[in-house]
């Protein structure tokens, strides 16, 4: 599959607009399969997504714009979707999510996985090579690692390059499942909103162990 995508990555167009001022569960979903591509320092790194979770402020208890909170840190999740909402955890990781719905409406896909597609090489060498392939960008903070999101990216329009989702292969098969580590938001902490490619090795949690990815 990524033989039939090789030679049209560098021409690759941004989504438009539309795709992501709609209903953030729809957004979600069909995040799936898009190309994560960065053009960073020369370099073209892609990524094909294959897990993502919503965000549905104000009433979603797990969102950052819970109960309406508007701060320096989330204001960008009250404009149109398209853009970056790029936060910091943990004291050591950045996780990228874009902002989805209409202007007023906080809401947000958190991208918590992908497949290396291209530049993997760079992505190895950030990572500081590790044996299984899957490491490389089998969570959020390792894919921001990886392709070099960081807090610089916050607020960045994904409509256009450097940083932008494009059409990439559709999963054959999605599995929906409550979101991960967001237990404190009580019923919403079940709510089904994160949606996997189900034949990927590359999701950051699976129910079954996978042989390991050889890297390279």
């Amino acid at each position: 599959m990524l033989a039939a995508y090789a030679n049209t990555l560098e021409s690759s167009k941004p989504l438009p607009r539309e795709f992501y001022t709609r209903c953030v569960l729809k957004v979600a979903q069909e995040c799936l399969g898009k190309l994560l591509v960065h053009q960073l320092s020369g370099d073209t790194l892609v990524a094909r997504i294959v897990e993502a979770e919503a965000y549905r402020g104000p009433l979603d208890r797990a969102a950052h714009s819970y109960k309406g909170r508007r701060t320096q840190r989330t204001e960008v999740m009250y404009g149109p979707g398209g853009f970056a909402y790029v936060f910091f955890v943990y004291g050591m990781h950045y996780q990228f999510n874009i902002v989805a719905g209409q202007p007023g409406e906080p809401h947000a896909v958190l991208i918590r996985a992908a497949e290396p597609w291209h530049g993997q090489a760079s992505m190895a060498s950030r990572r500081g090579h590790p044996k299984d392939a899957r490491l490389l960008t089998n969570g959020p903070g390792k894919l921001c690692h990886a392709l070099g999101i960081d807090r610089s990216h916050y607020g960045v329009d994904l409509c256009r390059p450097p940083l932008y989702l494009a059409e990439g292969p559709a999963p054959r098969a999605i599995r929906q499942t409550p979101r991960i580590g967001v237990d404190y938001a009580g019923k919403w902490a079940a709510r089904p909103w994160r949606w996997i490619d189900a034949d990927s090795p590359f999701v950051s949690r699976c129910r079954s162990p996978q042989p390991p990815a050889k890297v390279g």
